[in-house]
């Protein structure tokens, strides 16, 4: 850690459930700040006493974290060293810490990262899913109707899509996705680097089925990963994509970005897009 007096707001990745996936870099960083903002201060508390660390703590949550983005501005301000931690994994990743990040950036403050452990990035890893492209939506509505519209509104994606789900409500998401992406592949990583840890695949339907005969296998923290949908290349769609990419290219936007949005906004291939585009261009 630094040796001058600047302030610094280290935003640090704790583990998931090991305790041994803590870095060294992070726990000298945590033995050596000045203070630490907490999710939970009892949790970390707890996580601080297993490591022989003795740090004030301050409590940082959804409820109260824009009031104390001043007070933290402040102590960074006098050269104080603090640590942003979430009760498990990576801060601001479905956990609080956005609103304090952004605002200590627009105030020219140092923020540093000091990565580690990450629920969504253990399960893209084991997972056996396409990982070249993926899109992360954290966790859906706890309503049905709102979030079978969420579902709903990218099931042409043609990337891997990942929630985040609890086990209140993992067996409503999959009756969910029975009726929404059908027989696409999903796979549940559940209690990532735990004792229990579990990767399921199958269908939503298979999942569930799994779940009836072994209560167990409900239990614990997901991440969700559902397959993308399959490639689709039709004339069906061609009229409103070649309408988009006309519009697009006469305001000059260029043939490889039409591309990609039209891949957006309709789904199918980009190449298909891009050749399209390029005929379109030609033609002027």
């Amino acid at each position: 850690m630094s040796e001058t007096k600047e302030g610094v707001l280290y935003v640090v990745a704790t583990p998931i459930g090991n305790l041994e996936d803590l870095s060294a870099r992070a726990g000298r960083v945590l033995a050596e700040v000045d203070a630490i903002a907490a999710e939970d201060t009892r949790h970390t508390q707890r996580l601080l006493r297993h490591l022989g660390i003795d740090r004030p703590l301050i409590s940082l949550h959804e409820h109260n974290e824009a009031a104390r983005v001043e007070q933290l501005r402040r102590r960074l301000l006098h050269g104080e060293q603090l640590a942003l931690v979430s009760d498990a994994g990576t801060p601001l990743i479905s956990d609080p810490g956005f609103v304090l990040v952004r605002e200590l950036r627009r105030s020219g403050c140092r923020v540093v990262p000091v990565p580690g452990p990450c629920a969504l990035v253990a399960a893209l890893s084991a997972a056996g899913l396409p990982t070249d492209r993926f899109t992360f939506e954290g966790f859906l509505p706890a309503k049905s109707g709102a979030r079978r519209k969420r579902l709903e509104a990218g099931v042409w994606r043609e990337e891997t899509r990942v929630f985040y789900e609890s086990p209140h409500r993992i067996r409503d998401l999959l009756d969910d996705l029975a009726v929404v992406a059908g027989e696409r592949q999903v796979v549940l990583a559940r209690e990532l680097t735990k004792t229990f840890e579990t990767l399921l695949e199958g269908s939503a339907s298979e999942l569930l089925a799994i779940m009836d005969a072994d209560p167990d296998q409900a239990r614990g923290e997901f991440v969700v990963m559902l397959a993308g949908a399959p490639p689709k290349e039709g004339a069906a769609d061609d009229a409103e994509g070649e309408g988009l990419l006309r519009a697009l290219l006469a305001e000059e936007v260029a043939v490889k970005s039409a591309a990609a949005i039209a891949v957006r906004l309709l789904g199918g291939r980009r190449k298909h897009w891009y050749q399209m585009a390029l005929s379109i261009k030609s033609e002027a």
